[in-house]
């Protein structure tokens, strides 16, 4: 039986970097949003690569781990997936790296690019206005509206989220590549300074 992930806020994970016992910080955002920012010294590990790939990363991951995402929810699936693979001492980033910023961390920056969840909002409100209007003239595409709800809100009740994750595979949220063996190099590095921001 797996445990539970804690959580960790972004005040405590400050506190253990500037210590000098950082935790493996493992950003399981898309690229695209790593590569806009990041925390110093993390790894990207997109959540879908995390899950399809979580035996060959469990083997590179037999530290103390804090998951990161844009919010906590992403990293919060993150945690779940490997807990059940046997990792211990997992622990999510309480608020994500919207908390990190707003408590004013180091950040790396790259080229801006709006979240994952954002878009989210913006796809998912278009079709729902463009249908409202369209059903003027087409009353059945009212029901693309009726559907594009619905999706929300199992997306709400089940925490997850079928548009973000067909989103995260467009290229504008791929960015710089990020496969299994790019991944496990760098873990297999280990903390090198600049290597990773």
């Amino acid at each position: 039986m797996s445990t539970r992930p804690t959580t960790l806020n972004a005040a405590g994970l400050r506190e253990l970097i500037d210590s000098g016992r950082a935790p493996r910080l493992l950003d399981v955002r898309t690229p695209g949003e790593f590569e806009t920012s990041h925390i110093p010294g993390s790894y990207n590990v997109p959540l879908d690569l995390l899950r399809e790939h979580r035996a060959e990363l469990r083997q590179h991951l037999d530290e103390d781990v804090v998951l990161i995402c844009h919010s906590g929810t992403r990293a919060g699936q993150a945690g779940q997936v490997l807990a059940d693979a046997g990792l211990p001492n997992l622990k999510i980033l309480d608020g994500g790296i919207t908390a990190w910023r707003a408590a004013q961390a180091p950040i790396s920056r790259g080229r801006p690019r709006w979240d994952l969840e954002r878009q989210v909002r913006l796809v998912a409100g278009s079709i729902v206005l463009v249908s409202v209007l369209a059903s003027v003239f087409v009353p059945g595409l009212k029901w693309v509206a009726a559907f594009v709800g619905a999706g929300l809100t199992f997306a709400a009740l089940t925490d997850t989220c079928a548009m973000g994750m067909l989103l995260s595979r467009l290229p504008y949220n791929r960015g710089a590549s990020c496969d299994l063996d790019s991944v496990v190099g760098q873990l297999r590095e280990g903390p090198t300074v600049g290597t990773r921001s």
